[in-house]
């Protein structure tokens, strides 16, 4: 049966690109703005009996589209909604995956709930945030979700799985690794709490400070790491080329000592480091690739690294899939060779056949 008898919503040939923060990315063969579980449901079960690819996403900050674009149905998570419930001293705040993200973090920062504060003016849908296990400045969403509503494309059913069965870990989860693909999620609930904010990041004490904000609350928090990500071009602006990025396009490496020691020594310095757990540490990406020769407002044509960020790489305006990888692959390989410590790429990348330059990116 065609899709557009299944689906009344699908449309042909849909430009990818509008729907990204990077604003790169050719046409999706059918794109579906899907706003409830049937109709997730009725998508996914059409894909599988004509045999088309499905590629569900969300607010598009974190994606790199091929300049091919999608030749598969594109299912475009639109699911809204919250709520707030009490639950003893806490809040459970449901939202639908397709609620924008930062809007949550305010609705609960307006209320002088804690636990998400830190995650304030990330881009992107709530849908999204398991799947990355969204974090920064000293909070991830790992800490808050109580659980998650998923449709699972194995069983055709949709399922709860708790913060636990999600397998969290640095910037990443079984959405993203064992379970990649599986499930869709419909949405994400949260809880929090009034009380203390998460103020331990450096960069954030250090504006507070400056602030003269002694005992911030939830709502100084918020404030500070909006200035912040300003101040690095990580909050949107489409006046701003400098923030048309995917965000951190690398992670920052986990290493155990003797990684560390050798960066030291080749450096001249010893990096900035944070402990990760079982003896490992986190190295700053950014610092890494500054030291590798790498600088702020650097460029390959169209596409190039922030003025304002080392890891956000950009789209100056024009720029293609291949000019990111291209540039992405420059970068990867220059902290490698001097310091043979391999970055791993954040976002996700769709669309591509087989590429030498991905392959390098994702090895």
């Amino acid at each position: 049966m065609p899709l557009t008898e299944i689906l009344r919503d699908v449309r042909e040939s849909e430009p990818l690109a509008a729907l990204t923060t990077l604003g790169i990315g050719g046409n999706a063969r059918w794109l579906l703005h899907a706003r409830t579980a049937d109709e997730v449901s009725r998508a996914h079960r059409w894909s599988e009996s004509a045999a088309v690819p499905l590629f569900v996403m969300g607010g598009g900050s974190n994606l790199v589209i091929a300049d091919e674009g999608f030749d598969g149905l594109v299912v475009h998570v639109d699911a809204g909604g919250r709520t707030f419930t009490p639950d003893g001293a806490d809040t459970l705040v449901t939202a639908g995956a397709g609620e924008p993200w930062d809007a949550i973090v305010s609705d609960c920062v307006g209320r002088g709930l804690a636990g998400l504060e830190c995650l304030s003016g990330i881009p992107g849908t709530v849908g999204g945030t398991p799947i990355q296990n969204v974090g920064a400045y000293g909070q991830d969403v790992a800490g808050s979700i109580d659980y998650v509503t998923a449709y699972d494309r194995q069983t055709r059913a949709a399922a709860r799985l708790t913060g636990g069965d999600c397998g969290f870990a640095y910037r990443t989860s079984r959405f993203k690794g064992a379970d990649a693909g599986r499930f869709v999620i419909l949405d994400v609930t949260y809880r929090v709490r009034p009380g203390s904010p998460t103020s331990t990041y450096p960069d954030i004490v250090d504006y507070l400070t400056r602030a003269g904000v002694s005992s911030p609350d939830v709502a100084d928090v918020r404030n500070a790491v909006l200035a912040v990500r300003r101040r690095k071009g990580m909050v949107i602006d489409q006046s701003d080329p400098d923030t048309r990025s995917v965000g951190s396009f690398f992670m920052n490496p986990v290493v155990g000592q003797a990684d560390h020691d050798r960066v030291a020594a080749v450096a001249g310095a010893r990096p900035p480091a944070f402990a990760a757990g079982s003896g490992r540490l986190k190295l700053p990406a950014a610092w890494l690739i500054e030291r590798a020769g790498f600088r702020r407002g650097d460029g390959d044509g169209k596409v190039g690294i922030s003025t304002k960020h080392t890891l956000a790489l950009i789209n100056r305006g024009g720029a293609t899939a291949r000019d990111v990888l291209r540039f992405a692959t420059q970068i990867k390989r220059g902290v490698l060779d001097r310091f043979g410590i391999s970055l791993r790429p954040e976002p996700v990348f769709v669309g591509f056949g087989r590429d030498h330059d991905l392959d390098f990116l994702q090895s």
